[in-house]
């Protein structure tokens, strides 16, 4: 029943996700449509690259917005925040009779959606039963890949319009709605984080929010690791981190981890492959393919995101967990962009019909390696390495690395692709094998785990029931220096929870 409930409270909460994939996506196949460049008054070629530039500066904004005050208005409201302005800029976006006025609801609906897709991982992270948080954390993840492929599809489709506004204007409102049903949703069911709560000393309201989101457990259980997961938050909480210089002093390594494989996901190319905005449509239109019908495989491109996505983070993200599929995504998708330059190399310039396909079919393979293996499982790896104290802040940094290397990346890309043609896949080759170095040294293993055991990973002690008291348990860094573990004692309602789930009347000394 407990899990029912939360894949429930994920999929609303993955509306957030969604937003962002579709509203990414749906720009592309918008200011391709005649019938919108004529109604903008046939608006230059800087302002039509605006129409992404202003929306990725927005993307980035939102995300820094979530390091400075998402931790003061807590994950439910922070998102309901960004659900107002996401709904404000996708109706200004519609409703836009002039160039300026669609930029200004692209930077809004960037804006909420830069800061909505690094906080629905951590708030799924904060609520999943550990044996279970890759799958509900996961989809957070397909949110992203379900956004791109209906953009996709909804783009195709409206390729059948008449010429006019509506051809435009009809896949723009289609987000209108989201935003609203989300909010709908926190603002009723969905429950607040119970670790956020504790952090914020509601410790009751935590209490009935985790006996809401757990109810799998027994009442033993249930008291037993709320305790715990009480515990090893006040634990941190002795030592506050008020500032960026004070995380990279204390918490160098999640940290870095975390921003890590945000960055990395931009330095493999992604982007420039997943939105066809270069060798991919060259490579249809020498096949003699036609526009609609290019559309038409860019939604099956989509699809197959899609499908590869919900297979992973059904099937391999809790059985086989987060490192093995971020090693093995990594290198699939050296081999894969090897074997695509390849073939653009030998192809490209000849009437080989089914050499070109082969160029094509290192597309799709490459879209079933990164979504299948790396677009779920990063976005939550990022959240659950991160102490509570952290999560937002570096979360924010994250995701904002995120989209500022992505913009970098895919600007870079007509140049680069005019000057050193297929070669640049070998620059994204290079990075993604430097990541994978970095990645098989230094990002531990967080399956099965409760987010305050992970912290022992990186070297610090987590809080686990000896005896008849609750004690912060060395980790094997602290154990390897001689130091011995250390009694905790949390605030004077906190209940001591024996090795077999009873209360103790003991009270270990601080």
């Amino acid at each position: 029943m407990g899990l029912w409930y939360s894949l429930g409270v994920a999929f609303f909460a993955a509306i957030g996700t969604f937003l962002f994939g579709f509203d990414t996506g749906i720009a592309t196949t918008t200011i391709a449509h005649q019938s919108w460049i004529d109604y903008m008054n046939k608006p230059s070629d800087g302002l039509t690259g605006a129409v992404v530039a202003v929306y990725i500066a927005g993307e980035a904004l939102g995300a820094l917005t979530q390091t400075f005050i998402g931790d003061k208005l807590g994950r439910i409201r922070f998102m309901q925040l960004m659900c107002v302005v996401v709904t404000i800029g996708t109706c200004i976006q519609t409703a836009s009779v002039n160039i300026g006025m669609f930029l200004a609801g692209r930077v809004l609906a960037g804006y909420a959606v830069g800061g909505m897709v690094a906080t629905v991982p951590i708030y799924l992270s904060e609520i999943s039963d550990p044996k279970h948080r890759g799958l509900i954390g996961g989809i957070s993840g397909c949110g992203i890949s379900f956004g791109t492929m209906m953009s996709n599809w909804v783009g195709f489709s409206c390729g059948y319009a008449s010429y006019g506004p509506l051809q435009w204007r009809l896949p723009l409102g289609i987000q209108i709605p989201w935003g609203i049903v989300m909010f709908v949703g926190l603002s009723t069911f969905m429950p607040n984080s119970p670790r956020f709560l504790i952090r914020s000393g509601k410790i009751e309201e935590a209490r009935t929010e985790f006996i809401k989101i757990r109810r799998d457990l027994q009442s033993h259980e249930v008291q037993q690791e709320f305790a715990l997961m009480r515990a090893q938050i006040e634990f941190e909480m002795r030592r506050e981190i008020k500032s960026l210089k004070e995380i990279f002093r204390h918490f160098r390594h999640p940290a870095l981890v975390s921003i890590a494989v945000q960055t990395m996901t931009s330095l493999t190319g992604v982007n420039v492959i997943q939105l066809s905005l270069m060798f991919p449509a060259i490579i249809y239109k020498s096949l003699g393919i036609d526009t609609h019908t290019i559309l038409a495989l860019a939604a099956v491109y989509g699809t197959v995101a899609f499908i590869s996505n919900c297979i992973t983070t059904k099937y391999l993200t809790d059985q086989w967990g987060r490192r093995p599929m971020i090693l093995t995504g990594m290198a699939g998708i050296i081999v894969i962009e090897i074997y695509t330059a390849v073939m653009l190399r030998f192809f490209e310039n000849t009437n080989n019909k089914v050499g070109k396909g082969f160029a094509i079919l290192g597309i799709y393979l490459f879209v079933v390696c990164y979504n299948g293996l790396l677009n779920s499982t990063t976005w939550l790896y990022g959240a659950e390495v991160l102490p509570i104290a952290l999560r937002s802040k570096v979360m924010g940094l994250a995701a904002a690395s995120h989209f500022i290397v992505n913009v970098a990346v895919t600007e870079a890309g007509p140049s680069a692709f005019g000057n050193i043609h297929e070669n640049y896949y070998y620059v994204f080759v290079g990075c993604t094998l430097f990541f994978l170095t970095i990645a098989y040294l230094y990002f531990p293993e967080t399956r099965q785990k409760t987010l305050e055991e992970i912290g022992a990973a990186f070297g610090e002690r987590v809080v686990k029931v000896h005896d008849d008291c609750i004690v912060a348990e060395p980790s094997p860094t602290h154990l390897a220096n001689g130091v011995d573990r250390a009694q905790v004692k949390p605030s004077a309602e906190a209940l001591e929870i024996t090795a077999s789930g009873q209360r103790s009347d003991s009270t270990a000394a601080a």
